[in-house]
């Protein structure tokens, strides 16, 4: 799949950009981590079951994405910043899962 397939871009060694705002990425790090939705409206903690397999995932309007994979990032990452469709970049910080500082909006209007 190429990357313009894809409902993401990967920028640097910890951005990823949001650019398809018909899907909703589910971001998945670790096993420990909490995942992450990121949606047209915004990113939070994903509550609901991860989508099983690709097709699963098409139905919801989804694409699941994971960081430590050999097409992202080959890592698992503590510090992820998220270009969203609202204009706003937010910081997810893993090493402050559980608290109020785990997702934060990182830039207002990074265009």
């Amino acid at each position: 799949m190429n990357n313009y397939e894809k409902p993401y871009l990967v920028s640097g060694r910890n951005t990823l950009i949001h650019k398809n705002k018909k899907l909703d990425l589910v971001l998945v790090n670790d096993d420990d981590d909490p995942t992450v939705i990121v949606t047209r409206h915004g990113v939070k903690i994903f509550t609901e079951s991860v989508p099983a397999n690709r097709g699963e995932a098409k139905d919801r309007y989804m694409e699941v994405v994971d960081i430590s994979s050999s097409d992202v990032f080959s890592e698992v990452k503590t510090l992820l910043f998220i270009q969203a469709i609202n204009n706003k970049e937010y910081k997810v910080d893993y090493s402050k899962k559980g608290t109020d500082l785990f997702i934060r909006i990182h830039q207002e209007n990074y265009i």
